[in-house]
């Protein structure tokens, strides 16, 4: 089936349920970032592969709504499908719950999968259908109902991340949950966040493509933690290892019943953004509930000494493998053939070569020519193209080592290339570096300072559409609140900087039909001096990969932005020169030297 006759198939199943509109979000029954093959839901009813954007289908109109990271690939992909593209933050373009608002008739039925809706989103539907003297049908899934080869459930086995790569003991972080739960009166925490049950268990698996996550949810108490899961994906270790720590294994669906005995004289705290809709509805309406974020969000975000030294271990190992691979790419673009999706294996090739790698840590980002304007462009080999000269080379890419997760982004000049696309990368290069230059007062945030990255944009009339960084997990989610950078609020990511936080910085710049620039470094947050005006913070650049000075244009540099480029190269070749000898050697002298 097309997409257009899968439309025309929920239709059929909308008109049979008397729904008036349907809506299909990307996200699992956790609200995960990405998902697993089973829970592709809008991929398989729009045909757009983008990882964030919601359907929304009537009778008359199917929509999908997106950002701006996949505004060009959502227009190419949603093309001929019959599927209106719906620009989100644009001028004049309706919210999905402003759409259901408009469009949705008096008496009308919204309907959903409440298990992949969220308790907030969930919420504002059922107030919007009220409003017209209607309501929501959230207890049935008909995508599954027209979706004949759906990809079952991930049965991938979990392992366990030893003491010398997680640093602290499941004991030791239930007890700091409880703290937590006993500050703000809460008897019950009810999770379904797979990375904060991943983290608390120190369990790491395979449910989520590139991402080591584990299919599970998860009520503490304070006597313990009753754990939803597919046992047969741990093995006798595991089971024993966390069952001293307190934890009752049950089968993975059977959270939807036993929330509904929770006493009603007990208090709960959960996060309204992170459980779905289907499981808030089955708590008992007695039960005293405080939303707020879930406590695991910022307690993992603030990585441990372990966890710190085995990232920074974990960077260098992936800092050398790219400093192979621009010598390598470099050398041999045009004298051999090398495409997108080659040039993406042959860094992991590279990467293998360091040990402890498991898997990338996100799909790959390998981007030649126009292909790179497209922010979040995925090679397939339909899309695959050549990689030659006089183009620029955009990989931004991660790896998962038992170390720790890496996110970095390079573009390269192949050959000679044109003097725009040099002064593009020389202002994401400044952009870049200005950022990680920044020295504040605890207490700020993304949104403080992301006006040191967007300013050499602004000033020339430009800027770019999406965060200028984001926090980045351990063997977890490679996006990470509750902290990031960007200019605009975003309600879940507004914590302040906190030490042992680690930021990506990453601006970027896209030229449709032509070319485009990102340059990513991993930063960790750390405290500077303290006195009478209070703690001021700073960032150390963890990505030690050589910033193309073949693409650099000194001539728009300041000498300070000259001394920001320096120094960057500076540790670059301190850090991994010793790991490093011949001509690798001298390839990294080169790429580092003053400008």
């Amino acid at each position: 089936m097309n997409v257009a006759e899968r439309v025309a198939k929920l239709r059929e199943q909308m008109a049979e349920k008397k729904m008036d509109a349907y809506v299909v979000p990307s996200a699992d029954n956790h609200q995960s970032e990405y998902v697993g093959e089973h829970f592709k839901a809008r991929e398989f009813i729009t045909g757009f592969t983008g990882s964030a954007g919601t359907a929304v289908i009537t009778q008359n109109e199917a929509g999908l709504w997106t950002d701006g990271r996949y505004f060009i690939q959502a227009e190419k992909e949603l093309s001929g499908s019959g599927v209106k593209l719906f620009k989100m933050g644009e001028p004049g373009v309706p919210t999905v719950a402003q759409y259901l608002k408009d469009t949705l008739p008096a008496n009308g039925t919204i309907g959903f999968d409440g298990r992949v809706i969220s308790m907030g989103e969930g919420q504002e539907f059922a107030a919007i259908a009220a409003a017209k003297g209607g309501a929501v049908n959230y207890d049935c899934d008909l995508i599954d109902e027209i979706w004949e080869d759906r990809p079952a459930l991930s049965e991938e086995p979990a392992f366990t991340l030893e003491m010398k790569y997680a640093g602290e003991s499941t004991q030791s972080k239930l007890a700091r949950i409880r703290e937590i739960m006993k500050e703000v009166g809460a008897d019950v925490h009810t999770l379904a966040t797979i990375d904060d049950i991943c983290w608390i268990l120190n369990i790491r698996g395979n449910d989520v493509e590139f991402f080591p996550l584990v299919l599970s949810y998860a009520v503490i108490t304070m006597d313990k933690m009753d754990l939803y899961i597919n046992e047969t994906k741990l093995d006798a270790d595991t089971v024993a290892r966390i069952k001293e720590a307190g934890v009752v294994i049950h089968p993975y669906n059977d959270i939807y019943e036993d929330v509904k005995s929770i006493p009603e004289d007990k208090t709960l705290l959960l996060d309204p953004v992170r459980i779905n809709y289907a499981l808030y509805n089955n708590i008992p309406a007695g039960v005293k509930k405080i939303e707020r974020q879930n406590p695991e969000l910022l307690l993992k975000a603030i990585k441990n000494e372990t966890e710190i030294e085995n990232i920074r271990k974990a960077q260098i190992k992936d800092s050398v493998a790219h400093l192979k691979f621009m010598k390598w790419l470099k050398e041999n673009v045009g004298k051999m053939t090398i495409t997108e999706m080659s040039a993406s294996d042959k860094l992991d090739e590279f990467r293998a070569e360091q040990g402890n790698f498991i898997r990338p840590s996100f799909e790959p980002i390998s981007s030649f020519g126009e292909h790179a304007a497209l922010c979040h462009y995925s090679s397939s080999p339909e899309t695959d193209v050549e990689l030659k000269e006089g183009g620029i080379f955009l990989t931004d890419t991660g790896a998962g080592f038992y170390e720790g997760s890496t996110d970095i982004t390079r573009t390269y000049a192949l050959g000679e290339i044109p003097q725009y696309m040099k002064d593009d990368f020389t202002l994401v290069a400044i952009s870049n570096l200005s950022l990680a230059d920044a020295k504040f007062m605890y207490g700020c945030t993304g949104m403080n300072l992301d006006i040191l990255a967007r300013k050499p944009f602004w000033d020339r009339g430009l800027n770019f559409n999406h965060g200028t960084g984001h926090g980045v997990g351990y063997l977890l989610n490679i996006h990470e609140g509750p902290t990031g950078f960007r200019w605009t609020a975003r309600e879940q990511e507004v914590h302040p900087f906190e030490a042992g936080m680690i930021i990506t910085d990453e601006p970027g710049i896209y030229i449709e039909g032509s070319h485009g620039v990102r340059l990513e470094n991993e930063l960790l947050c750390c405290k500077g001096e303290q006195n009478e005006y209070g703690q001021f913070m700073y960032f150390e650049p963890i990505t030690y990969v050589p910033m193309d000075l073949d693409a650099i244009n000194p001539d728009m540099m300041s000498e300070r932005e000259k001394e920001l480029l320096n120094n960057y190269h500076a540790l670059v070749f301190e850090k991994i020169s010793p790991y490093l000898e011949g001509e690798e050697l001298e390839f990294l002298r080169k790429y580092t030297r003053a400008i």
